[in-house]
């Protein structure tokens, strides 16, 4: 059996790795490939795995975007930091979606799982079904009007549309469009994501997630990389890596 692994993580891809060589022996591991652009080539030139492991934000994008246009026969687990809410909704047509930290004991569940539904697989209904499911998700999707931050031993909320960007450093901070920084209680910008609405933020680099309104302007260089220019603020590493520029300029116009 051919498995493959889609994670940009590289600490979790050799975790995920180590329990399924002790959970799958004679399993073939493939990967980890850590963004979409690279798990679309190798796609591309080789033929479907049995099973993808696959976490859903990448480097460049969300994993869901591999399945777009690409006849893939095979199922699918997903790792995910995403809410119970999101998971259960996708449910409906994965063999399973698992919380990061992926749990040995779940993570062999949902491979027996999949041995006992093997044969679901080998047409394209499931396919067509998660297509439809994934592109209907966030239309339905009700996401967050206000975000709660730590003042002091106080806690305020800050609506949307005052927020500038959200940053990932020790913690992850709200940024206001006049230069406040608060603390929230994010554990990693891959929460903030599932929680702001897509036309609006986009995830520009592993540090920031910005919000559209605020965003002056972006320059291109050499290298095909974007550097954003926050309206009214100073910022240092809000560049759009060159595999994402394409999909970022689309976003912003």
């Amino acid at each position: 059996m051919k498995i493959l692994i889609i994670e940009d993580e590289p600490f979790v891809a050799v975790s995920l790795s180590k329990i399924l060589h002790e959970l799958e022996p004679n399993a073939q591991l493939i990967g980890p490939l850590g963004s979409v652009t690279e798990t679309k080539e190798w796609l591309a030139k080789n033929p479907n795995p049995d099973l993808i492991l696959s976490d859903i934000q990448l480097a460049d994008g969300i994993s869901l975007d591999i399945f777009y246009g690409e006849k893939i026969l095979c199922p699918i687990i997903f790792t995910t930091a995403y809410n119970e809410y999101a998971i259960r909704a996708f449910k409906l047509n994965s063999i399973d979606y698992l919380l990061k930290p992926v749990d040995k004991i779940e993570l062999k569940a949902a491979l027996q799982k999949f041995h006992l539904l093997q044969s679901k697989f080998e047409n394209e209904i499931y396919l067509n079904q998660l297509k439809e499911l994934f592109a209907n998700f966030n239309q339905h999707k009700k996401f967050k009007e206000r975000f709660a931050v730590h003042v002091g031993r106080s806690v305020s909320l800050i609506p949307v549309n005052e927020i500038a960007f959200f940053v990932k450093e020790d913690l992850i901070f709200l940024i206001k469009s006049d230069g406040a920084k608060f603390i929230t209680d994010f554990r990693s910008l891959d929460e903030v994501e599932e929680q702001t609405d897509p036309k609006l933020f986009f995830r520009v680099n592993r540090q920031f997630l910005v919000q559209l309104p605020f965003i002056e302007s972006y320059r291109g260089d050499d290298t095909g990389k974007l550097t954003l220019k926050i309206r009214d603020l100073k910022t240092e590493g809000l560049v759009v890596s060159k595999e994402k520029a394409a999909e970022f300029k689309k976003w912003f116009d």
